[in-house]
């Protein structure tokens, strides 16, 4: 790898430990797919429902790694809730 391929893993390994509150592979690799394909749709929303629509199947997967992110998520907003306010 090279050292911007190794900095680029670096802020997606924070990016994930932030977000959900550890970092694994494959957290880091469901993270990585919902940013960019939430980039995606925000940028080009024609792109994604033309997507969505071929690969039904490709858009209920990605509709339940966004529910267990948005979930992992949650629980580790509550599992750190109120522990700077000491």
């Amino acid at each position: 790898m090279s050292e911007f391929d190794d900095q680029f893993d670096a802020l997606i390994e924070k990016y994930t430990e932030l977000l959900l509150g550890e970092s694994t592979s494959e957290k880091k690799e469901m993270v990585t797919r919902y940013a960019l394909y939430s980039f995606i749709a925000k940028n080009m929303p024609a792109l994604v429902k033309h997507w969505n629509s071929l690969y039904p199947e490709g858009k209920a997967d990605m509709k339940e790694m966004v529910e267990q992110i948005k979930e992992w998520n949650r629980i580790h907003r509550e599992q750190t809730k109120g522990k700077g306010d000491s």
